[in-house]
């Protein structure tokens, strides 16, 4: 038994020689307050009958549902959309509702839109080259409303409402208040121009080769969403905060020429009208497999056989269940290709489309569909099994942009017809970004408007992965995920705080904070700080129990550390709440014989410590590589409770029989260490002596 002495002294060497007052990042004047990175966050709400403190829905949760009759066609003469639509609105809140609030994202278009109003001068001495990207300065649009009515009961004639209009919201008054469990029909004509590019740029007409290609969206008033944190949901549409909008289910016509194909969100009902009996039968062959077939061949675009015999218009009619947004795509320039695919458990078929002009090949015809299956897989793995029956990617001006069930990407082969294995990576990324937002936000439907990372950051995490198994040689520059690549970032002063609101991150930002750097973050969490069983449990229960609701921040914050079974207040204030980088630096590596120290080398020769300064102010996990003299190597990786009592500096110390050469912090760079010039200490080499 060692002697209490020699216990004594061995307790001294893993502490400081005289200990220094807690040093955290955040001190104020006031020593008594407490302000520890570890500290418990006060910024979420406290846990209620709604949203309990495990982040799940609590036993009172509640939300709207929201039906929609839409009929709708286009004038591809005058590029107009015209439609009418029937608004069934179920009141599940515990409040009575005496108006409605709906959304009318088209009038982002209009020339006194705050979009427009609020817009910075184009800047003087721009070259054509970048001028020809603006939208010209007199193109506006918007919506016409012609019609605002209530429905009463059944037999009873629809009588007018009286509403108001401001800006990208309209507010509709009722005659009598919703009570709780209650519902009302509203009726709402509307017409607008599709424009070419404009404000939004997600829902545009673009002519190419064979004609007009029409992505249709944001192109009816949708309700506005009535919740337990927010009440109604009034931000304005400006642009770049995207959307929160309500589940319900679609029943939509659409009348286009009848040279046309429509793809949208949810299921074709009346194929036997408006496809021809060869593409029925190919589209039963490539559902029968897993192979993709073409329902419209590249040599039967505009060929009259290629559409059912007959004169004037056709309407398609589409159905669609639990969505919360409805959009389509009309042309006749498609291409059309189309594969089944199916999960191994239960065996459903979910079908796979793609559609895209001529001058998209071979690009598309080799990548989309392919890509859209991959993202099942991926996101079936990592977050739930894909719960609609079908999945489209469509093609045209739109560089990336999605809805339930239905996306449209951008990215074309060269003139030629020839494309790079780069260009294969941009459109296999942008299909594979878009088709997975259906897992979030279509599904797990957050507020877009307030909080972009919910919805781009989870889905560009979700999106590394996917791309590394598309392709497992995938570059990493061209990846959000590596730590690597947000280091610049992490350096810039004008970074902003996760927890910004959509419209306040500065646009030159917005990619990295809203879509980088959370995923990043999430990486690091999931291959560093938890590792991958215990991350993808706690991902799963939260991806899984907020299926068709609407999770907030905190909802998620907690289900990730409950599931995982760490406290993770650190991680969320440091990563998400504020702009701190990490820069952990090694600042000295002293080594004692330990005999002459304790006299006692049972438990090595030397005692080595190694101090690391958190230069940056990121509380983050510490890990050291150390190198001996004798070549051999250990790893130490330490948890981010290192700083709990001093946040500013830590000091490791072992005992050990080798001498150290070498120790660098953080080895495989996985922390986004934004000065790797202070990483590594290297044992000076023994001098010779001279002569």
């Amino acid at each position: 038994m060692r002697s209490f002495a020699k216990l004594f002294a061995l307790s001294l060497l893993v502490l400081p020689a005289s200990l220094p007052a807690q040093q955290w990042l955040n001190t104020e004047p006031n020593p008594k307050t407490n302000k520890s990175s570890f500290r418990a966050l006060d910024e979420w709400p406290s846990p209620n009958d709604y949203r309990d403190a495990s982040g799940s829905p609590g036993p009172k949760y509640w939300q709207q549902r929201v039906d929609y009759v839409v009929r709708t066609s286009l004038d591809t003469t005058t590029h107009t959309v015209k439609g009418s639509e029937r608004v069934t609105y179920h009141n599940n809140s515990p409040q009575a509702l005496g108006y409605i609030w709906f959304q009318l994202d088209q009038n982002i278009e209009a020339e006194n839109s705050r979009a427009n109003l609020t817009k910075s001068a184009i800047p003087a001495g721009l070259s054509p080259q970048a001028r020809r990207f603006l939208a010209p300065e007199d193109e506006f649009g918007g919506y016409q409303i012609t019609r605002v009515s209530l429905v009463g009961a059944p037999g009873t004639p629809a009588k007018p409402a009286r509403y108001l209009i401001n800006g990208t919201q309209m507010r509709v008054n009722l005659d009598t208040p919703i009570p709780t469990g209650g519902k009302a029909m509203v009726e709402i004509e509307w017409s607008f121009v599709v424009p070419e590019g404009g404000n939004n740029s997600r829902g545009v007409r673009e002519l190419v080769k064979d004609g007009w290609i029409y992505e249709i969206a944001q192109w009816f008033p949708r309700a506005a969403v009535y919740d337990d944190v927010t009440g109604w949901q009034n931000d304005p549409f400006l642009g770049q905060g995207e959307f929160y909008l309500n589940f319900g289910n679609y029943d939509v016509s659409i009348t286009v020429p009848r040279d046309h194909i429509v793809r949208s969100t949810g299921t074709l009902r009346n194929p036997e009208v408006v496809l021809t009996p060869t593409q029925r039968a190919r589209l039963a062959t490539a559902m029968a497999g897993d192979t993709l077939v073409f329902i419209v061949r590249p040599d039967e675009v505009q060929k009259p056989g290629s559409r059912p015999a007959g004169n004037g218009m056709l309407t398609w009619r589409f159905t669609a269940e639990n969505v919360r947004d409805f959009a389509w795509a009309s042309s006749k320039t498609f291409v059309w290709d189309a594969q089944g695919f199916r999960y191994k458990t239960g065996g459903r078929v979910i079908e796979l489309h793609s559609v895209y002009p001529r001058e998209a090949m071979p690009l598309w015809s080799d990548v989309s569909t392919k890509a859209i299956a991959q993202t099942m897989r991926t996101y079936g793995r990592l977050a739930f099994e894909y719960p609609y029956p079908q999945a489209s990617n469509v093609n045209g001006q739109v560089g990336g942009m999605e809805y339930p069930m239905i996306a449209f990407c951008g990215g074309r082969p060269g003139p030629n017809g020839t494309y790079t294995k780069n260009q294969e990576y941009a459109l296999a990324a942008v299909t594979i970004h878009e088709v997975g937002h259906n897992w979030f936000p279509m599904i797990v439907a957050t507020d877009e408007r307030k909080w972009t990372w919910m919805d781009e950051g989870l889905n560009s995490f979700l999106e590394y992965y996917g791309s590394l198994d598309y392709d497992k040689n995938w570059p990493t520059a061209r990846l959000r995920g590596p730590a690597t690549n947000i280091v610049n970032y992490m350096k810039q002063p004008s970074q902003m705080p996760l927890m910004t609101e959509s419209d306040m991150i500065l646009r030159n930002t917005f990619g990295n904070n809203g879509y980088s750097k959370p995923a990043t973050g999430l990486v690091m969490l999931r291959e560093k700080i938890l590792g991958p069983e215990r991350f993808d449990l706690a991902f799963q229960e939260y991806s899984k129990k907020w299926m068709f609701k609407h999770p907030q921040p905190a909802d998620f914050f907690r289900t990730l550390a409950g599931g995982a079974g760490e406290r993770l207040d650190y991680y969320w204030r440091g990563w998400f709440y504020t702009t701190y980088n990490n820069d952990q630096a090694i600042t000295k590596v002293e080594s004692d014989d330990a005999n002459a120290l304790v006299g006692d080398t049972k438990r090595g020769k030397f005692y080595h410590r190694i101090t690391v300064d958190n230069k940056g102010g990121l509380v983050l996990p510490l890990e050291l590589e150390i190198e001996f003299t004798d070549g051999s190597k250990k790893r130490v990786n330490m948890p981010a409770e290192v700083w709990r009592s001093n946040e500013l500096q830590f000091t490791h110390g072992f005992f050990s029989d080798k001498e150290i050469a070498k120790v660098i912090a953080d080895p495989d760079s996985g922390y986004a260490d934004v000065d790797r010039s202070n990483n590594t200490f290297t044992k000076a080499p023994a001098q010779k002596p001279i002569g």
